[in-house]
């Protein structure tokens, strides 16, 4: 089994953990933001199926 060979620092564990924490914080934001321009309609860079053009696929 792979073992550490020395102990990780406070600093060094609470740097990665910090690192890790922003990069969670900025996805989230990013998922949000998307969200919202979603339900606005003012998304121009997110392709999504509407009900309307569901109900025409279905017609023909």
């Amino acid at each position: 089994m792979a073992v550490p060979k020395k102990k990780t620092s406070k600093t060094k564990r609470d740097q990665r953990r910090a690192n890790w924490n922003r990069k969670a914080a900025i996805a989230a934001q990013k998922a949000l933001s998307q969200g919202k321009s979603v339900l606005t309609g003012e998304s121009s860079s997110f392709v999504y199926p509407t009900d309307e053009e569901d109900e025409d696929e279905d017609e023909e």
